[in-house]
């Protein structure tokens, strides 16, 4: 394994070199490779509007600083991380209806959701897959309402988290939350989709 890792490592750095010589063959195998989420992480974050314009500043915006890059974590995340950024960035932009400041974090350390209710544990998908969901028209349109209608940094967690099978610590670090945060974040998604697919079931 420590061998193997070795080797996606010096893999990366002779990417990078690439890159930074101006190999139009590795840009293009990098844009290839994660254009896709990056553009569903900056969907998440800032909505459709301006998705693909963060992106694009995103990709600017790593390939200025590509030769200040240390390593520290993967190119994936790297590149997540300054989309991420370019995201809250333009959604404060545009939007003075949350602040990025006091509004992308949730409370510090929080066991209570926005209820009262304790967070023991991040709410499950237990009763259907997402998958299956999707599969009624008219419930797919309920979930994508109740989705669009979530604050940005729940959307962003519950999208990487759920539908882009990122790990919790690789959202911490793509968006500067703490793992507790995260999972409240998580909860507080889930928990809203979980409540408008009870209220069209009853209906």
């Amino acid at each position: 394994m420590k061998k193997n890792h070795a080797s996606a490592s010096t893999d990366e750095k002779t990417l990078i070199a690439k890159l930074i010589e101006g190999d139009a063959a590795a840009f293009e195998f990098v844009v290839t490779e994660y254009h896709s989420i990056m553009l569903a992480v900056s969907r998440a974050i800032v909505g459709e509007a301006f998705a693909d314009e963060v992106v694009q500043d995103a990709w600017i915006s790593a390939i200025k600083a590509l030769p200040n890059f240390e390593g520290r974590s993967s190119l994936k995340t790297w590149l997540l991380h300054i989309t991420s950024n370019g995201a809250k960035t333009r959604l404060r932009r545009e939007s003075r209806q949350l602040s990025l400041d006091d509004g992308w974090q949730a409370e510090p350390g929080s066991k209570f959701d926005h209820t009262g209710h304790r967070i023991d544990d991040v709410l499950p998908w237990n009763v259907d897959t997402p998958e299956a969901l999707l599969e009624n028209d008219q419930l797919r349109q309920v979930i994508e309402h109740s989705y669009q209608q979530l604050p940005a940094n729940q959307r962003a967690v519950l999208t990487m988290y759920d539908m882009e099978g990122f790990e919790m610590t690789e959202i911490c670090n793509i968006l500067d939350l703490s793992s507790s945060n995260a999972r409240v974040l998580l909860h507080r998604a889930r928990t809203a989709l979980h409540h408008s697919i009870d209220k069209y079931r009853e209906s």
